[in-house]
């Protein structure tokens, strides 16, 4: 027997039907691409969405269009994204960070027909669009005033201001159109947005999500132990709209009419501040790095945070000295999460039980009363102690996190066969959900076992608790700044230049960014490896990566290793240079994926 409740198929637009109907005075502010702050409301991006939708018809999108978008964090990004999935298209954002060489094959793999780009990216756009004969229209996210030239952009390639085109909407039929408008009917599991993995294996890959796994995730990141927003919160979306989802922030802010707060293109750490400061920020997520830079200037400024509770840190480990500068020194909670592109992102929830730390929970005004050393009384550092639970609650903030609802996770050995939640085993971590990929885009094969299970490519424990801490990785990915770095790649094209042997790349660490990547070459016989060829090398490269992909340093070795199968022994390498300092230099930031992109 069926059920008697209401069918009513799951549309991410019905997120913004909500904010604007019971929210609508609640702000979203935004820092523009070409300098000043924006503030807008529900009500008026609502609106604005609508408008943009319309254009997008009329320059010809239908249901199943795909439409590219080439932008940072604004609320005109944020109307786009509204605005295509509204007229049921999909929103594919392209990763403004990857070389021009995958840009160019994920626009025509996904066969992309109109562009929605900043203004600033125009000579980027024009690079891209030389190779992708698909797109017929570009729409430049800006006004008249601020339009950019556009001679580089391809011939027969229509070009429009959108602020032009959102007003030629509202004009339409005496306002009439925008009074009869109503977003595309969808099925829930049709498609309404994508992101592509940066493969570290291959090209990179297509993640499809439905309306229905996005409004499930989005219903996720309120919950108590999960970002969690509400009303009174303002969050600050620091992850950028073009990796993996944005976290699904501009979903969850407005689902519970929370503000939101969007940094456009400056990411740096005095700015953040600014916004956080300027605008009564309660929570925000983003990358390591990002929070390195915020911290590093509240150091050197001797500033504090007046409203901030809650950071999220994603796509990459947090290490511990970041995670007690804000937990001690600030008072700001760390929820460390992990994910990936393949999960909507989000996978894990670093939020620890209290059973697991003897029953206790982090002080409401954090630890900055509690002690860190010995002593007496209360401050001594024995079991029980105020000391041992703080070592414990950060300790624990280290692990990856707990599985959320929509994601069920284990660990398997070589075999496959599952593994004890003991906190010692260590296998392969796989995950299904409805919030999980099933299959790539344009795949053949499924992306999963038949039963579901999604290998992640990351080698991991749980303990009892359920906690996941990621101990290694099956493929030799460097993680940079938040971004998944190949070695395989590096590896090919440094062995294109003249006068290198062999090549292999391994991650060294890196204060900033967590890890870079090390070069190491063996010289040709008769070449001599000196300055001369380590710039050669690293500038062939800097015109065929992505500038975060650039090694800092390359080093020259008589010979590489290799095991008993003939192949570059990485972990030879990485314990020949496990102290190496990395030279500093290109990072990373913001999103990016393995073969499968993690948060």
């Amino acid at each position: 027997m069926r059920g008697l409740m209401q069918e009513s198929p799951l549309n991410v637009c019905q997120i913004l039907d909500y904010a604007a109907k019971w929210h609508p005075e609640q702000t979203v502010v935004s820092r523009q691409v070409e300098g000043g702050i924006l503030v807008t409301t529900y009500s008026e991006l609502h609106k604005r969405a609508r408008l943009c939708a319309m254009a997008l018809q009329g320059l010809g999108v239908r249901q199943g269009t795909f439409v590219a978008t080439l932008a940072w964090n604004t609320s005109r990004h944020m109307e786009a994204w509204y605005g295509i999935m509204g007229c049921g298209a999909i929103c594919h954002t392209l990763n403004l960070r990857l070389s021009v060489k995958d840009l160019v094959y994920i626009a025509n793999d996904a066969q992309d027909e109109v562009v929605l780009a900043d203004a600033t990216l125009v000579p980027l756009l024009g690079q891209v669009l030389a190779g992708c004969p698909s797109v017929k229209h570009v729409v430049l996210l800006t006004d008249r005033l601020n339009m950019p030239p556009t001679g580089g952009l391809p011939p027969g390639v229509g070009v429009h201001c959108y602020e032009e085109l959102l007003g030629a909407a509202a004009a339409a039929g005496g306002g009439a159109a925008l009074a009869g408008f109503r977003w595309t009917q969808v099925d829930e599991h049709d498609a309404c947005g994508m992101c592509y993995t940066s493969g570290t294996t291959g090209n990179p890959k297509g993640v499809l999500y439905s309306h229905r796994s996005n409004y499930l995730h989005a219903m996720l990141l309120v919950q108590a132990d999960s970002l969690p927003l509400a009303a009174s919160s303002c969050c600050l979306a620091v992850v950028p709209m073009f990796h993996a989802n944005v976290w699904g922030l501009v979903f969850a802010a407005p689902l519970v009419g929370a503000r939101l707060v969007l940094p456009g293109p400056y990411l740096d750490g005095a700015s953040i501040y600014g916004l956080m400061e300027g605008h009564g920020v309660t929570m925000s997520a983003g990358v390591p790095t990002v929070w390195l830079a915020l911290l590093q200037h509240c150091e050197e400024q001797g500033l504090s945070f007046s409203s901030l509770k809650m950071v999220a840190i994603g796509g990459a480990a947090a290490p511990l000295s970041m995670i007690e500068a804000f937990e001690v020194k600030h008072g700001v909670e760390v929820r460390h999460l992990w994910g990936m592109t393949e999960l909507s992102p989000l996978g894990t929830l670093g939020d620890p039980k209290p059973a697991s730390l003897g029953g206790r929970t982090r002080p409401p005004g954090g630890f900055r009363q509690l002690p860190a050393a010995s002593g007496s009384g209360s401050s001594s550092s024995g079991p029980g102690s105020d000391a041992a639970f703080r070592r414990a609650y950060l300790g624990s903030k280290l692990k990856q996190g707990r599985p959320h609802v929509l994601c069920d996770m284990r660990i398997v050995d070589d075999g496959g066969r599952e593994l004890p939640h003991d906190g010692q085993s260590v296998g392969h971590l796989q995950v299904r959900g409805p919030a999980t990929v099933a299959r790539y885009f344009k795949a053949p094969q499924p992306a999963t076992d038949a039963a579901g299970w999604f290998p992640t490519g990351d080698v991991a424990s749980i303990d009892g608790w359920g906690n996941m801490a990621i101990t290694d990785r099956s493929k030799d990915v460097i993680k940079s700044g938040g971004e998944w770095i190949s070695s395989i790649e590096i590896e090919n094209l440094a062995m294109g230049y003249p006068g290198v042997a062999e090549a292999a790349v391994v991650a060294v660490p890196d204060e900033r960014w967590g890890e870079r990547p090390l070069l190491v070459l063996v010289a040709r016989p008769g070449v001599e490896p000196d300055a001369e060829l380590r710039e050669g090398v690293l500038g062939y490269l800097a015109d065929r990566l992505a500038k975060f992909a650039v090694p800092d340093d390359v080093v020259f070795v008589p010979q590489i290793p290799h095991n008993a199968t003939g192949k570059v022994s990485k972990l030879t390498l990485r314990d020949m240079f496990k102290h190496h300092k990395s030279g500093g230099g290109g990072g990373g930031g913001g999103g990016g994926g393995g073969p499968r992109s993690k948060l």
